[in-house]
């Protein structure tokens, strides 16, 4: 670790010799400075997913600390928004070269606190540093609209401002990408000040990175970070300097924050849980689709809401394909996540374990057949990891939950279709609806599919249809909530309000007349 990081206390130094690591008592950040929090409360487990060991303790801030962190936010914002937008995004390039700078450092931090593979954990970060370079953008995207002489003699512009204060609630499974990606670059590049409640099972890439925004020389109180239970985030939520929230998470606790925050009438958005389906026809490319549906079900663990879980196929090739599939699956390295030849690491807590497990059971129960078992994994020298191998359940059908619910596991549900038609009213009916991916050769099938699927990321033989952050991550359905959407334009709007002025100026000949500007009412069109 770098002697620079100052967002922990050692509890308990590890020995020279074995895996063990130190064990880290967390801080939060309020006003550019790390604190030790005065919380009673429990401290929460921190683990490497990998060795199954306790690596952190997290503090749950308090009430106090939390206004602290909002306050401190709101104090920092009218300068941070006075300051020009050219000046703002200087901290962003700056921060783009410390994390190319330090990925392989960060990418090594991730591994150890969340499970993903190396080669995951360096596309996380880099996955941040793309929105990064978006948002040094920010004087393009910030430019308004104008028109002269929008009635005679007046002209009128838009202008779109900062807000205030934001707050983000974020997930898990993407530590670096969602808060330092999603969130932070376009609404500190717009002029607006942050406080990241940070994910209690993988709050240390988040506070690495905190650290490095610091180094970039953004000013104390334009980002904050706290960590706090589940009960005391409603304080935040409601805190009446907190402008808007965005939120990444469960699609239950997506419809509570959105509650929360409509009520006390903040703007909002909530990106909750997948249930991806892709379509694999009889005339596709069946080695090539096998294997992009093997990096959409493994990837991460299959811990990610673009996760391809479910592969719905045409009966004529579903043997072929399941043992494709299978074939591949089984050539998967389960493995400790920092080492190379590690191709799925672990899930990221028992926790998370043994709900997957759950759901393999009552997949089985339900009438599923399994076609690979992934349950009973170990990797020699890492028994205490938390791992579960590849696992395909096959003749899953709609009545299943199995089918039909988020596992957040590497786990795939094979479903049967007889044609396109019968294969696509399958997915239509599925409440979630972030991704949704054809297989085929077929330019007619694709261009219906694309047209009349309910997905709101679309891949046409491509497994993971997330898009390049110019574009917005447009989940559908239950798998968001809200009207603007995270990354491109949308993003951009969500963290600005807009503001017209209309103008007109006197000359002694008009300075007499009554101002009749009405913009409600249209100029006649034959007025001289």
């Amino acid at each position: 670790m770098s002697s620079s990081q100052r967002y922990f206390t050692v509890l308990e130094k590890a020995g020279e010799n074995g895996r063990r690591e130190d064990l880290l008592l967390l801080k939060h950040y309020i006003n550019g400075e790390w604190r030790d929090s005065t919380s009673t409360a429990p401290l929460r487990d921190g683990y490497n997913p990998s060795t199954g060991e306790v690596i952190a303790k997290v503090p749950q801030c308090t009430v106090a600390e939390l206004g602290d962190a909002v306050a401190a936010a709101k104090a920092a914002f009218p300068a941070w928004s006075h300051t020009p937008v050219r000046t703002r995004v200087q901290v962003l390039f700056r921060m783009k070269a410390l994390l190319d700078k330090h990925i392989d450092e960060l990418t090594l931090l991730l591994c150890r606190e969340q499970g993903k593979s190396l080669s995951e954990s360096k596309g996380d970060i880099a996955k941040a540093i793309e929105v990064i370079e978006f948002a040094c953008g920010m004087p393009q995207l910030l430019k308004g609209e104008s028109i002269m002489n929008v009635s005679r003699n007046y002209d009128t512009v838009l202008y779109r401002e900062p807000i205030g204060v934001f707050l983000g609630l974020v997930p898990w499974n993407f530590p670096a990408m969602i808060p330092h990606g999603w969130m932070i670059p376009l609404c500190i590049a717009a002029g607006n000040t942050f406080v990241l409640k940070a994910a209690t099972n993988c709050p240390q890439s988040a506070m690495r990175f905190i650290e490095l925004w610091e180094e970039a020389g953004l000013p104390k109180g334009v980002v904050n970070l706290v960590t706090a239970n589940t009960r005391d985030v409603e304080y935040l939520i409601k805190h009446p300097d907190i402008v808007g929230v965005s939120f990444v998470g469960s699609t239950s606790v997506g419809m509570q924050v959105y509650r929360q925050a409509a009520e006390a009438g903040k703007r909002v958005q909530c990106l909750g849980e997948a249930k991806n389906h892709a379509l694999v026809l009889a005339d596709a490319k069946l080695e090539r689709s096998a294997a992009g549906i093997i990096n959409a079900f493994c990837g991460c663990a299959g811990q990610r809401c673009m996760a391809l879980p479910v592969v719905v196929a045409e009966e004529k090739i579903a043997d072929r394909l399941v043992g494709l599939i299978a074939d591949l699956a089984r050539k998967q390295t389960v493995g400790c996540a920092y080492l190379p030849e590690t191709k799925l690491g672990p899930v990221v807590n028992a926790k998370q374990k043994a709900s997957i497990l759950q759901w393999i059971d009552k997949g089985l129960a339900e009438g599923a057949r399994m076609v690979l078992d992934g349950r009973n994994v170990t990797v020699p020298g890492y028994e205490n990891g938390f791992f579960i191998g590849p696992t395909i359940l096959d003749y899953v059908t709609e009545d299943m939950t199995v089918g039909t619910q988020e596992i957040f596991g590497p786990v795939l549900c094979i479903k049967r279709v007889k044609n396109f038609e019968e294969g696509l009213a399958l997915m239509n009916r599925n409440p979630f609806a972030n991704g949704s991916v054809i297989y085929t050769s077929s330019g007619y099938h694709a261009r219906e599919f694309a047209f009349r699927t309910h997905g709101g990321q679309v891949g046409i033989n491509v497994g993971i249809p997330v898009p390049m952050c110019i574009f917005g991550f447009t989940g559908h359905k239950k798998s968001f909530i809200g009207d603007l959407h995270v990354m491109g334009t949308d993003g951009v709007r969500f963290y600005t309000e807009s503001k017209n002025v209309t103008s007109t100026w006197f000359t002694e000949e008009t300075e007499a007349k009554v101002d009749t500007w009405d913009g409600m009412v249209a100029e006649d069109s034959s007025a001289k």
